[in-house]
């Protein structure tokens, strides 16, 4: 690409690039293919002027030898751009905005005085209607006070007023629903699909591709665990699949060949292949958008009740007026209580601070599924936290093999790694991995594995049941014994490490001692989550009692729990909210996802399974646990901005009217103040939140 330097300094370079014009999607695709180098930190593509301004970290060389070697073909190629774009959403509402006040100032300079009357009439009609609608429904809305305040200003023949009215009601509607589907956009753009590679059936076989890659008609394999990538039809296979994230159905639903698959869903069981129908989880943009715009869900109570205090309003607006015409007798100075109203402000600027609040989450990794859940995580008394994966990094690591009965460490490694390989959980990884290491292969010789879960594995091999797992289900559950010989032993593992169970017809044959690293920052989250309201942490894990008193020790937490089941994980949460608690709940896994529905709010780590990603309300990528202080620095400052809106539309609309019954302020100041205090809340509400 040619392009010439227009200005630059350090780690700052503005160019322009060589040609004629830019049309919207050329700049999408030239923002979205610079923000992919890995020097990019910030980029901003102009395409009127085809300039692109670039912050960037490292070599200037580097920046400008990747600018030349851009090719729209290539880009076109390797990138796909979202369906809906910000950049032509942008465009269109500043045309319309434009073309509004050129087309007020000619008529205003331009048109005699006899057309310019018939066109303020001809536009009094929409605002007119929709004041008749309100009231033969039985509702008294702010669109009867509009009507009514217009009307009277054309009766009295005062049309520059009525003009001047309507004009900054277009005004502030536009701006609103601009505000409003820039918000949903931006938050709909974070909570989407986000699949980079799919198996795609081949003639030569499966093959891993770029999503971008895939079109209608191509044939995708998903497997067990999976995210679905596309909305399709499944031609082979049967599996059962969460709907969750689309249709709120809690139970999965089983799909077989005919049945239609959407984008974003869950394989829980099973493997099919889907036959493509829209690609890229294009329609899965559209659902989260309707999801976003009709969900009582997404409403927290402070939405709610600003929600319906503005409705309770209207009726004492229109009160006010007709009082201050019965005590005055002035039109005017009832026709400038009628042209405030709470409702605007009121019903907008709250969503706007949610939305924008679950923006700024996104920005920082962090996908909110409502306003309700940052509600409740400013709110929260009380964390808990999943152990593997969530306050350890998730990479175990075998540190020792401890055999039992006179066997073979090496021979108990290979049989844990060939029953562990049907597993994909961490520790079962770690198996697989330290017998790769060690050379050990690992050949099936065993019959049909079953894996129960949070308890283990069993199968048969030799004609005995073998089975691994924690000590509740190999001791408890199976009644498998220590070996008396072995027993010294078995009292002195360990206690630092996880242990894993592997059981040979009813006798332990061994232990496998495993060790997951905590997080380096994990002690101090917690001690900063403590600083900013959390009075109680807690972790829950399936490890033994010693292993989780060990952990918990280091990190500090104020209970555990060790070796709990699903079910216990979600009975412990049901019973702290019975007793009063707000609780958040941080979890990675399968298991982890009764306990996230039971939470008031359910944290999910974005690396974990999918299941537990789509029934949480909240999912962080996790990079470091920082994060979660950062969601509740978010909450906090949302709830805070919240209230202080709430008292300045109260307050700032209240003195309007104050002084619209004094006679101060005519009615066009009145309307213009009101819809400039409309548009600056919202506005406002838009910003980032204070740190």
């Amino acid at each position: 690409m040619k392009a010439i330097i227009l200005h630059e300094s350090r780690g700052r370079i503005r160019i322009r690039v060589q040609q004629p014009r830019m049309t919207l999607e050329q700049a999408d695709l030239l923002e979205a293919w610079l923000l992919r180098k890995p020097w990019a930190q910030q980029v901003s593509v102009h395409e009127r002027t085809c300039c692109v301004i670039l912050h960037y970290d490292g070599s200037r060389q580097t920046v400008l030898d990747d600018i030349r070697r851009f090719s729209w073909q290539e880009a076109t190629e390797s990138i796909s751009l979202p369906v809906h774009s910000s950049r032509a959403l942008n465009r269109e509402f500043e045309e319309k905005l434009v073309g509004k006040i050129v087309l007020k100032a000619a008529s205003s300079l331009f048109l005699p005085s006899p057309l310019r009357i018939a066109r303020i009439l001809w536009r009094m009609v929409p605002f007119v209607h929709r004041g008749l609608s309100c009231l033969l429904r039985g509702k008294l809305r702010v669109e009867v006070l509009d009507a009514l305040s217009i009307s009277i200003s054309a009766c009295r023949r005062d049309f520059g007023t009525a003009g001047a009215v309507m004009f900054l009601l277009e005004i502030g509607e536009l701006l609103e629903e601009w505000t409003r589907k820039k918000s949903v956009e931006d938050l709909a753009r974070c909570m989407s699909l986000n699949v980079d590679r799919v198996w795609l059936r081949t003639p030569q076989g499966e093959v891993l591709v770029p999503i971008s890659q895939v079109t209608a008609g191509d044939t995708v394999v998903v497997r067990s665990g999976g995210v679905i990538p596309v909305d399709g039809l499944v031609l082979e296979g049967e599996v059962t699949v969460n709907q969750a994230s689309l249709t709120g159905e809690s139970i999965p639903v089983s799909k077989h060949s005919g049945s239609t698959v959407y984008a974003g869903t869950v394989v829980e069981e099973g493997e099919c292949v889907v036959e493509v129908k829209q690609a890229s989880g294009q329609s899965r943009y559209d659902q989260i958008v309707q999801m976003i715009e009709r969900s009582e869900q997404l409403k927290s109570a402070a939405e709610s009740k600003a929600s319906t205090l503005a409705d309770k309003l209207v009726p004492y607006t229109f009160a006010g007026s007709l009082l201050s015409f019965v005590l005055t007798g002035n039109v005017t100075r009832a026709l400038s209580v009628l042209m405030v109203d709470f409702s605007c402000a009121l019903k907008l600027a709250m969503p706007l601070a949610v939305l924008s609040a679950m923006r700024e989450a996104g920005k920082a990794h962090i996908t909110v599924k409502g306003g309700k859940f940052l509600e409740a995580v400013s709110m929260a008394d009380t964390i808990v936290f999943d152990k593997t994966g969530t306050l350890t990094h998730a990479c175990p690591k075998v540190v020792q093999v401890l055999a039992f009965g006179g066997r073979q460490e090496e021979e108990m490694l290979r049989l844990a790694a060939c029953l562990e390989e049907h597993f994909p959980h961490s520790v079962a990884n770690a198996v697989v991995e330290e017998a790769k290491q060690q050379g050990l292969t690992h050949d099936e010789f065993h019959s049909k594995v079953e894996y129960l879960v949070a308890h283990g594995i069993a199968s048969t091999v030799n004609g005995e049941r073998v089975l691994i797992g924690s000590a509740h289900f190999v001791f408890e559950d199976e009644g498998c014994v220590v070996p008396e010989e072995d027993q010294v032993q078995f009292d002195a593992l360990p206690s630092e490490f996880s242990h894993l169970y592997l059981a040979i017809g009813g006798q332990l044959a061994a232990v496998i001692c495993i060790s997951d690293p905590m997080r380096e920052e994990a002690a101090a989250v917690l001690s900063q989550l403590r600083n900013m309201g959390i009075k109680k942490t807690v972790m829950l894990t399936g490890d033994s009692h010693r292993t989780a008193a060990a952990i918990a020790a280091q990190l500090g937490v104020d209970e555990f729990r060790a070796e709990v089941l699903p079910a216990d994980k979600a009975e412990f949460i049901a019973q702290l909210r019975k007793n009063g608690h707000t609780v958040l709940m941080v979890g990675d896994g399968i298991n982890d996802s009764p306990a996230l529905s039971e939470a008031d709010a359910g944290i999910a780590i974005r690396d974990g399974a999918a299941i537990a990603r789509e029934i949480a309300d909240i999912t962080m990528a996790a990079d470091s646990l920082w994060e979660l202080v950062e969601l509740r620095r978010i909450a906090t400052a949302l709830i805070a901005r919240i209230h202080s809106n709430y008292r300045f539309v109260i307050g700032f609309n209240g003195a309007l009217i104050g002084l619209g019954v004094a006679g101060i302020l005519p009615p066009a100041t009145s309307a213009m103040l009101h819809n400039i205090s409309t548009v600056g809340v919202s506005l406002r509400s838009m910003s980032q939140l204070p740190q």
